[in-house]
């Protein structure tokens, strides 16, 4: 967290409620800053000491994190008529962290936390994405120093360098700190390989383990701050 700091955004961040209950709030009068009452567009210093005093009656948020290996076939947003993650989980009150397109399988994290999910996209290599890609085409030596490197794409621009590992001929495990829409079949595409299968084996420290398609299984999360 950058200081100084919008207060609405700090609360945001600390995971105490969205801007937008962190405004309402304020205008209420629970939020004090160094035992007095704030307003609202006060500026948070790191050293400042806020204390929310919580609404009567009010029922804390219980926020829900879990680990879903999404079969391929699936769609991940919301599509008219169409089954998808997002109505699969609706009655859950979670939602998913990003896209897996639907030709694509493997780890898609849920949850109602948005805090949580805007640390997942973000390019902090705490949550970098792990995927297995099968190529028909014999994989060359070289494409390990090009994702190094940084690819320069037609479609995306000029990627972060990522991290690879041939596995075998036709397989290889790849790291990314990004994740622009499609970019691993962006990569592969330009590179004139042609993706028989993708699934995603890891988000940061959350592993898809023994999850079959279609399951879930609660994770647990903790913020350092």
């Amino acid at each position: 967290m950058e200081y100084p700091i919008r207060i609405n955004k700090y609360l945001r961040d600390k995971g105490l409620a969205s801007r937008r209950e962190s405004d309402k709030l304020v205008e209420s009068g629970l939020v004090f800053v160094n035992g007095k009452r704030a307003d609202n567009g006060a500026m948070i210093n790191e050293k400042d000491n806020v204390i929310v005093k919580k609404p009567k009656g009010l029922i804390a948020k219980e926020y829900k994190y879990l680990a879903y290996y999404k079969p391929r076939n699936l769609s991940t947003q919301d599509l008219p008529g169409k089954e998808s993650v997002i109505t699969l989980f609706r009655k859950d009150g979670v939602y998913p962290i990003g896209r897996l397109d639907k030709s694509s399988e493997g780890l898609l994290l849920l949850t109602n936390d948005g805090r949580f999910a805007r640390k997942v996209l973000s390019v902090d290599s705490k949550y970098e994405k792990e995927y297995l890609v099968t190529v028909k085409e014999p994989l060359r030596v070289g494409v390990v120093k090009i994702f190094k490197e940084g690819m320069d794409t037609q479609a995306l621009g000029k990627l972060l360098p990522a991290k690879s590992r041939i596995v075998n001929n036709n397989k290889i495990q790849v790291i990314l700190n990004e994740g622009k829409r499609h970019q691993i079949r962006v990569m592969f595409n330009e590179l004139s390989y042609t993706i028989s299968s993708l699934k995603r084996v890891r988000i940061g420290d959350i592993k898809i383990g023994d999850l079959k398609s279609g399951e879930t299984r609660p994770i647990k999360i903790s913020y350092n701050n």
